[in-house]
């Protein structure tokens, strides 16, 4: 039996009539569109067309306006369920307009590659449980001070250095295999020099102690 919202399963809040509520207003939206004609008659849902008008550029703008996403300030877009191309495709259009976001959440999203996306003013990332493999797959983010990147599949620190400029000050990645390299936190805060928290841990004096020194205490002496 169809619930009684499955006549709105393709349908954004700002589809939805007689309402006057703004994107800036929200903090977790689905932020989905409806896929394309073709792509519901492959699914043998064509049926659904019929519901659907012809919108006009004067609606489109309207759309856009009362989306409002480049007023957002925070916003939590987790747990979006992209499972379809067109899902992901709106959901960058929508990472696009975030000027002015300072506090954004993505977590769990199956998300692979945004460094095509810039936050020019976004001090608050989580990208928790994603698919991202390296530094250099993550947004353009020049104002960062809080990044949390835990549970996601990053190898290596290489392109960690790209953040060093930045003002950078905590950054989490907990269950990466990055972790799992020797001199993890050394190599870290040796590439960040703002930083003061990794994993939750705050700068310790033996993560930034000169190499000579560490080898030093590495020595057993026998007597």
């Amino acid at each position: 039996f169809k619930l009684p919202s499955d006549s709105f399963k393709y349908l954004g809040w700002c589809d939805i009539e007689k309402h006057d509520v703004r994107g800036n207003q929200l903090h977790c939206p689905r932020v989905r569109e409806g896929p394309s004609e073709e792509e519901l008659f492959f699914r043998g849902e064509e049926h659904t067309l019929k519901k659907r008008k012809q919108v006009t550029d004067t609606e489109k703008w309207q759309k856009k306006l009362q989306e409002n996403w480049e007023n957002c300030a925070e916003l939590n877009l987790s747990f979006q369920d992209l499972g379809d191309l067109y899902q992901m495709e709106n959901f960058k259009r929508i990472l696009q307009r975030l000027i002015r976001v300072e506090k954004l959440w993505l977590m769990d999203n199956s998300l692979t590659d945004l460094s095509a996306i810039r936050l020019p003013r976004c001090r608050e990332l989580n990208v928790n449980k994603n698919h991202f493999t390296s530094f250099k797959q993550l947004p353009k983010i020049p104002q960062i001070q809080h990044l949390s990147l835990a549970e996601n599949n990053i190898m290596t620190l290489s392109g960690i250095s790209d953040f060093r400029h930045s003002p950078l000050e905590s950054l989490i990645l907990k269950r990466n295999p990055c972790e799992f390299q020797e001199r993890y936190r050394q190599l870290v805060f040796s590439s960040l020099p703002n930083l003061k928290m990794l994993d939750g841990i705050p700068k310790l004096p033996e993560d930034c102690s000169p190499p000579d020194i560490r080898v030093f205490f590495k020595v057993c002496t026998i007597l």
